[in-house]
């Protein structure tokens, strides 16, 4: 059986699915779901490599984190740099997802260098 609505017609809940695309790993629903939704699909696999940027991230921090904290002397001092790192960062990151957000939802796209270059390579 053929589906009535043509492709390039948006989806009853392409502004769901576009939110769920930037809420970190929400973002597999809106891919598996809307296979057919060319700019949902653009917006879930952009969510997805951000996400996998933001683990990287955060796993490249806790260690330069842990081996700074172990420096005699100064080891409470990066300690707690690193702290007000990790507070700015996770602040920008939740500004990035709104931005994303917004964008997607009023039918336009928020690229990030790196990360939308990568993601258009799927």
């Amino acid at each position: 059986m053929t589906d009535p609505t043509p492709s390039s017609a948006p989806a009853s809940n392409r502004t769901i699915m576009i939110v769920l695309s930037y809420l970190w790993i929400l973002a597999l629903v809106p891919l598996l779901v809307e296979k057919n939704d060319k700019e949902v699909q653009w917006h879930a696999k952009h969510g997805i490599v951000l996400l996998v940027a933001e683990i990287v991230l955060w796993i490249a921090l806790i260690i330069v984190q842990m081996i700074l904290s172990h420096i005699p002397g100064l080891g409470c001092l990066f300690a707690i740099v690193g702290f007000l790192i990790s507070v700015v960062l996770w602040l920008g990151v939740v500004v990035v997802h709104i931005l994303c957000i917004v964008k997607g939802v009023n039918g336009q796209r928020f690229t990030l260098p790196f990360v939308s270059e990568y993601a258009d390579r799927f």
